[in-house]
């Protein structure tokens, strides 16, 4: 959730203070009281409240070194919460065993089969709202043309799966020439096109997609900055130059 919108008039937190038994206030100080640890943050000239604590610091250390483990527990919490007031909402209309049956039965559906989906709309969310909803090279900003591309790939680096700064907020376009190896992003933060000598000299929309951004800076994410590393990995072996 970007930084502006930690705040009690937010929807979506006075959706979960709700479900949590707390007044939006106090969630969106719990909020702010987070972001204060976050350095994307304070680098920005943004600070949040200074009463993060003890346990909250050790949450957000827990998220930085164990992406897939966090997201995982996270998820799990938020279903947790999500189906106590399905099932009481339920009972209200119908008998308590076939309410328990049905949620039951969905459960075992979402934890199981859906593992990896849960995983990959996390990192969808959290790499797209870093570059505000946006392609970080064209400035795109239709959310069905956007992919969270993946620096090192999936099948590459099993510990890096989730953490947002192994992404990119790209449109389709891009994406595609990015996982083949026909762009990657500079250490200047530029964008670098392949000369492959594959590629017809005359392809106008070659050129005007994708050759004309050629040392051209992309957006900067407001938070999650892909790391150097992932983006050095790419360079050396994925891009063809």
């Amino acid at each position: 959730m970007p930084f502006g919108k930690l705040h009690s008039r937010n929807p979506e937190i006075i959706k979960y203070a709700g479900l949590l038994g707390r007044t939006p206030s106090a969630l969106a100080m719990k909020l702010t009281n987070i972001a204060s640890l976050d350095p994307a943050i304070i680098a920005s000239g943004r600070k949040g409240l200074k009463g993060a604590s003890k346990a909250d610091r050790q949450m957000w250390e827990e998220m930085q070194n164990g992406w897939e483990h966090f997201v995982g527990q996270s998820e799990n919490a938020i279903n947790e919460v999500l189906s106590k007031v399905s099932i009481e909402h339920s009972v209200t209309l119908d008998d308590q065993d076939s309410t328990e049956e049905q949620q039951d039965y969905t459960g075992e559906n979402k934890i199981v089969t859906s593992k990896n989906r849960v995983g990959q709309s996390f990192f969808r969310q959290a790499v797209l709202s870093a570059y505000d909803n946006k392609c970080c090279i064209s400035g795109l900003s239709v959310p069905q043309l956007l992919v969270a591309s993946h620096i090192v790939p999936w099948s590459i680096d099993r510990e890096n799966r989730l953490n947002p700064r192994n992404g990119l907020s790209l449109s389709m376009l891009h994406d595609k020439a990015f996982d083949s190896g026909l762009i990657t992003i500079d250490r200047d933060m530029t964008v670098c096109v392949s000369k492959r000598k594959t590629i017809p000299k005359n392809d106008t929309f070659f050129i005007s997609a994708l050759q004309d951004y050629h040392g051209k800076p992309i957006f900067q994410p407001e938070k999650f900055q892909p790391h150097e590393e992932f983006l050095t990995y790419h360079r050396e072996n994925i891009f063809e130059k």
